[in-house]
């Protein structure tokens, strides 16, 4: 039984601490600060098409922050918290589990994030290596639908699938796990397995994220931009008879939707699969196939054509309620990987440009209601 704590109870942390305990494998501490009192009180409400209804449910224990939980060494410290670096950096997140205090008494865990975006391991890397500790650290690329319809209350689709790997700093193109490399990451993914969860071990973890990353980098962000779910890209109008739908395709401009908008979203993939080459990511079915870019799209009409989608992109999703979107780990941290690397991707730096006024202005209304 392994002591594990998880920080960040929102929709992805709730679904992973019910997974981990399910396991029975792990005693899970999970830190939830912004709704501590209403879990504390009700407990987590799952409406989940994979797990079933579950009410009351709470991990082994709850703790209101990261500092209350420092009493004990944990074998993996999950971060699942929303990934917003220009608010609250990892290593502040976690400051606790840094300090002499702690560390002095207790051995490091190995950090687990599941978290969107690129490089977010990159704060808390060199903050270890500062301390002179050497950093164990598993990336992970975690597919997923789920939100919080309220405190409490999560909804979550048919799967969750996540693939884990081991972080290399700055390091694209090493492809060989380690055995002890190779041991960590099969006693975790036994762990998620156990739980319920489909797992993947992956030699090089960065190309995997950096191909999830193509997928919330375009659709999440011409969500956000335009106020509109992925369905008011792709799908057609209710059948004369059948149950209402929205949003959905007007027949009137279909055409230009298609020739406009979906190129332009097939251009900025390409965009991205340039810059995939340039870090090192082969065009192979391990690497970053140039396939990729009407794979991504025809899956995504696939699963936005349907009457029965419901998703919101979790960027839209926290834009409508009025939360700091995920716009420097997602958006802005491949645009600054493009001008290391220089490469050009005006298509990405026009979304970042505008992403960039979104959450400026939701860091200001946000700002507003403290004072």
């Amino acid at each position: 039984m392994k002591d594990i704590l998880l920080v960040g109870f929102g929709a992805v942390g709730a679904i992973y601490s019910l997974i981990l305990k399910r396991s029975g494998l792990a005693r899970v501490t999970a830190v939830a600060r912004s709704n501590f009192d209403v879990v504390n009180a009700k407990g987590v409400h799952f409406k989940s098409q994979k797990y079933g209804e579950i009410t009351g449910w709470r991990p082994d224990r709850l703790c209101r922050s990261v500092s209350e939980a420092a009493d004990r060494p944990y074998s993996y410290v999950f971060i699942t918290t929303k990934a917003i670096p220009e608010l609250t950096k990892t290593p502040k997140l976690l400051e606790p589990l840094l300090l002499p205090s702690y560390i002095n008494i207790y051995p490091q865990p190995t950090y687990v994030f599941l978290q969107n975006g690129l490089n977010v391991e990159t704060d808390l890397y060199e903050a270890l290596k500062g301390l002179g500790k050497e950093p164990s650290i598993i990336s992970t690329a975690v597919w997923i639908g789920t939100n919080l319809l309220g405190p409490n209350i999560v909804e979550h689709n048919h799967f969750d699938r996540v693939q884990l790997g081991v972080h290399r700093h700055k390091d694209f193109t090493t492809v060989t796990n380690t055995p002890d490399e190779l041991a960590l990451l099969q006693d975790l993914g036994h762990i998620l397995k156990k739980g319920g969860s489909t797992v993947t071990i992956f030699p090089e973890i960065q190309r995997m994220k950096f191909s999830k990353n193509l997928w919330n980098l375009v659709f999440a962000s011409y969500a956000t931009l335009t106020g509109y779910r992925l369905p008011a890209i792709f799908r057609p109008p209710p059948d004369s008879g059948k149950a209402p739908y929205e949003p959905y395709v007007s027949p009137i401009t279909a055409d230009m939707i298609e020739t406009y908008s979906v190129s332009s979203i097939r251009a900025t993939l390409l965009e991205l699969v340039k810059l995939g080459r340039a870090l090192g990511f082969p065009d192979s079915e391990d690497g970053l196939p140039s396939s990729v870019v009407d794979t991504t799209i025809e899956n995504t009409r696939g699963l936005h054509i349907k009457p029965d989608s419901t998703h919101t992109p979790s960027m839209l999703f926290d834009l409508q309620k009025g939360q700091p979107i995920e716009v420097e780990v997602v958006v802005g941290e491949v645009v600054r990987m493009a001008k290391e690397y220089n490469v050009d991707i005006p298509r990405v730096e026009t979304l970042y440009s505008l992403l960039l006024i979104i959450q400026n202005q939701i860091i200001r209304q946000r700002e507003e209601i403290r004072s």
